[in-house]
């Protein structure tokens, strides 16, 4: 996809998505045999309902049709949300992922390797994360800032009940605490 043919559709689609309250997180274009798949991936701090996503669909298929962004060869459009391994690439994407468990890789000024934890705390310089313990150690607070950060996605949890149990007795002992602060 050139770029000016990125640029029409990024120029096209944003004002339909912002007028749903979503994000644009990604268009592009690539061959299907003798069609091409135009896929538009959305997403917003809440998900994105799958009826969003059809009428989203229904408005962009409008829209391109009066246009000749596509050109006159065949397409399919696909309005998605953003898959489960999706790479944490924006601010807003960390702050969607907070509580859950994430697989970093670390740049080299930040010691490099892998580092699996679960993210606490989201700001605009970076995020606070809960390491595991190993071997029944108790879990160790970290920051990273995002400049520490090479790559980072959410890491599929089987289990996410027991993550989500500990969260919120993490959460109730934090609003207790701030409770008995205010006394």
């Amino acid at each position: 996809m050139s770029t000016t043919q990125s640029e029409r559709l990024r120029g096209l689609l944003e004002p339909l998505v912002t007028a749903r309250g979503l994000d644009l997180e990604e268009v592009t274009v690539t061959p299907a045999g003798r069609r091409r798949v135009l896929r538009v991936v959305v997403d917003s701090d809440e998900g994105v309902q799958l009826d969003a996503c059809a009428e989203l669909s229904r408005a962009a298929s409008e829209a391109l049709d009066e246009t000749d962004v596509m050109g006159g060869a065949p397409y399919v459009l696909e309005v998605t949300s953003p898959g489960t391994d999706r790479p944490l690439t924006e601010l807003r994407h960390y702050r969607r992922a907070l509580g859950r468990l994430i697989k970093a890789q670390l740049t080299e000024e930040a010691g490099g390797g892998e580092l699996v934890a679960r993210i606490t705390g989201v700001d605009d310089d970076g995020v606070e994360v809960e390491v595991p313990g190993v071997k029944g150690r108790k879990p160790t607070a970290r920051r990273l800032a995002f400049t520490e950060i090479a790559r980072a996605r959410v890491e599929i949890e089987f289990n996410r009940k027991a993550a989500e149990k500990t969260e919120k007795a993490r959460q109730a002992a934090a609003s207790d605490d701030e409770s008995q602060e205010e006394a």
